[in-house]
């Protein structure tokens, strides 16, 4: 006979529910277990915390890789032939995923927290195996198409490593509330060990990680360099076509001091600026010239190239989302704009007082002018008018012909020795930024050998190269690094040395006291003998103390326990009217 009395009156665990019912989907009390997670559980969890890092890794890089969106985008046109923005594909589900993860990782931990049985809902865990397979897939695809691009992440420690430290460290120090919650509250086991051994080797690496950090930007405020030189790399291609006038015009409006293009001779012998092999995407050669519009560039006379529009293009495909930013005059100057000669290019320079960087690619074996490309740049930069001293060339040919066009400062697009320096007579070096380092460039400044790095769009770069101490930069966004008035950050050592030490020493501080905390409580729950537990226990105790929450629980899972092996005719549950706690009757002493 069951007395219909309610058996237990909970209290009502709102975030408890919350946790587990969008983690595991156990809404109700009965469903939730704080028995240990099973092993398949673990496997899972593993599973989760390796998307996470992998997520985590995938989404910092496409953060930092902002400043080359536009090389990707190029780098996929060169393979496709079709130009679009292809970041866009690839940001909003990594920015979904993350988000996804994330959300469930803190769930995870918070079942580690509040003791609750692990148990990860089928829905997720295809969404976890579809987010781990898809950045799996997109790192792999990455590096197949721009496998260069992960050099950035080790120049993004150079700005970013001393606040990354300060985050990993504050997740460690987290965390230790778990690792001795797992290992302090729990009969001793090897693997309690090992948990307890790999947290504190990873500890120690994080307390110790700034030993390895070569961050530019920790250094004395006295030796900071002049503000570097900002040029404008086709122009401003951001804000109009690139390698337009348009787009030279904006570039030194914002404040850019030196102008770069890339020229190609045409098959009557005139420089002009285009920066892909082919017309296709910056030209309407398909409409003019439907047939011809897989040549070589440099295949077209001037006329023929002269008469194509270089600005519609921008206008339809907006490749840097600034077209609505654009007025109405604007608009249809750039729809107006055609291909831009090497001579207009640098008459803007001269009536700007600017100099000019030259990229000159030369001219295919089967081209009328591929023995004298350099004659006809001589001779557009003395039509131009502007000093020859002004104008530095960066030929994409051998050594070899490097030495032709003479009277024009000459500069290299590779990392070379300084005795290599001196004996081709090289007066600067223009470096891609990942192969600049901070120990080269302070070797070639310290023998007057004047650095230029290439692709600089982000102030967080330009702040790097900036404590570097390089003398110019060539950007695509001179209005972005415009803004940059100094360094984002700038510390002295001994500034960072004590903000290491004071943040390691408060971390030690917390994880001692919590492995304290944590076996104190632990010790008080031994010492009040209620670790091994009968019925009789519970009811005497309960009668005693009716508010102890641990005596609940324990109850609880007496209770369903017995309910779950089911009750024999012989057994029965009855209360005491009193105070509302549940006794049990065996062999018909309860009638």
């Amino acid at each position: 006979m069951v007395k219909h009395q309610p058996l237990q009156v909970y209290e009502k665990q709102l975030f408890v529910s919350f946790v587990t019912g969008i983690y595991g989907c156990r809404w109700k009390r009965y469903q939730r277990s704080q028995e240990d997670s099973s092993r398949w559980e673990c496997t899972w969890f593993i599973i989760l915390c390796s998307s996470f890092l992998l997520v985590l890794f995938w989404a910092y890089f496409w953060l930092v890789a902002q400043n080359d969106f536009n090389e990707f985008n190029w780098s996929v046109y060169n393979r496709s032939g079709a130009w679009s923005d292809e970041t866009i594909p690839i940001l909003a589900p990594t920015t979904v995923g993350f988000s996804y993860i994330t959300f469930l990782m803190i769930l995870a931990l918070f079942h580690i927290s509040l003791g609750q049985q692990l148990n990860l809902y089928w829905v997720h865990k295809i969404g976890v195996l579809a987010t781990l397979f898809t950045t799996i897939s997109g790192v792999v695809s990455v590096d197949d198409i721009w496998g260069d691009e992960w050099d950035i992440l080790l120049v993004s420690l150079q700005s970013t490593a001393p606040f990354l430290h300060i985050g990993a460290l504050a997740t460690v120090t987290a965390i230790s509330w778990l690792v001795a919650g797992y290992v302090v509250r729990r009969d001793r086991s090897n693997f309690q060990v090992t948990v307890l051994v790999i947290y504190i080797i990873i500890l120690l690496a994080v307390y110790l990680a700034p030993l390895t950090f070569s961050c530019p930007c920790i250094m004395d405020r006295h030796t900071l360099r002049p503000r570097p030189d900002i040029i404008g790399r086709r122009g401003a291609p951001m804000l109009a076509p690139e390698n337009t006038i348009v787009s030279f015009n904006r570039a030194l409006q914002n404040g850019a001091s030196s102008l770069e293009a890339d020229v190609t001779i045409s098959v009557d012998g005139v420089p002009f600026l285009m920066r892909d092999r082919t017309l296709r995407r910056t030209t309407d050669v398909g409409k003019v010239f439907p047939a011809r519009q897989f040549e070589d560039a440099s295949l077209f006379n001037w006329t023929e190239i002269h008469s194509l529009n270089a600005g519609q293009w921008f206008l339809k495909s907006d490749p840097y989302w600034t077209v609505e930013t654009l007025t109405a005059r604007d608009r249809l100057r750039i729809g107006n704009q055609t291909v831009c000669s090497l001579v207009d290019m640098l008459r803007l320079a001269a009536r700007a007082n600017s100099s000019a960087l030259l990229d000159i690619r030369r001219p295919p074996p089967e081209h009328p002018r591929h023995r004298s490309w350099f004659m006809d740049t001589l001779w557009a930069v003395q039509k131009a008018g502007i000093s020859p001293k002004r104008v530095r060339t960066v030929t994409w040919t051998p050594d070899t012909d490097r030495g032709r066009v003479r009277g024009l400062p000459q500069s290299a697009n590779e990392k070379l020795s300084l005795e290599e320096i001196r004996q081709r007579g090289i007066t600067s070096l223009t470096l891609h930024y990942s192969k600049a380092s901070h120990t080269d460039i302070q070797e070639y400044l310290a023998h007057n050998v004047s650095v230029t790095v290439s692709a600089v769009n982000a102030p967080w770069l330009y702040s790097v190269l900036w404590c570097s101490g390089v003398s110019s930069v060539s950007s695509d966004a001179p209005q972005v690094l415009r803004k940059v008035p100094y360094p984002i950050w700038l510390m002295s050592r001994s500034a960072y040395r004590f903000i290491w030490f004071s943040s390691d020493l408060v971390s030690i501080a917390l994880v001692i006291g919590i492995f304290c905390f944590q076996n104190y409580h632990m010790i008080r729950w031994k010492m009040s003998g209620m670790q091994n537990y009968n019925p009789e226990q519970i009811v005497l105790s309960a009668v005693a103390n009716r508010t102890n929450r641990d005596l609940n629980v324990m109850k609880e899972k007496l209770i369903f326990s017995e309910l779950n092996n089911g009750l024999s005719s012989t057994e029965d549950i009855s209360l005491f009217p009193e105070n509302g706690y549940a006794i049990y009757s065996h062999g018909g002493l309860g009638d």
